[in-house]
């Protein structure tokens, strides 16, 4: 079983940055994965990590801007998101897979933690 617990959400002027960690209980060798859902849409995949930080992949909305890492080691992943735009106001979860390719897929993924909330100003 694997719990997870994001935090690090809040306002954010546009052009902005912030970082969410995501700690994670249990069973800490999994791929995980950050996804958003913003108001009125899905819940969209964002940025992928294997177990051990050797493969990342990115939404092509997100592609150098947002870095995703983790050091397990504190058993936390992070989502550092530079330049942040209004478009990216949404709330943010970190899910987990023991997969890497599943964790790419918000139908896939075994785990999600609650969700923090991110809202980009103008």
């Amino acid at each position: 079983q694997v719990q997870l617990v994001e935090s690090g959400g809040g306002l954010v002027q546009a052009g902005g940055s912030l970082r969410l960690p995501c700690v994670v209980a249990g069973r800490v060798h999994y791929a995980m994965g950050w996804f958003r859902r913003a108001p009125g849409k899905e819940r969209a995949f964002v940025a992928a990590i294997d177990w051990n930080g050797s493969r990342t992949h990115y939404a092509d909305s997100v592609k150098g801007r947002f870095i995703v890492s983790r050091d397990n080691a504190n058993n936390t992943i992070y989502l550092l998101m530079n330049s942040l735009k209004p478009e990216d106001t949404a709330v943010y979860y970190c899910g987990a897979d023991q997969v890497y390719e599943d964790v790419q897929s918000p139908i896939m993924t075994d785990y999600w933690g609650q969700g923090t909330q991110v809202t980009v100003s103008s």
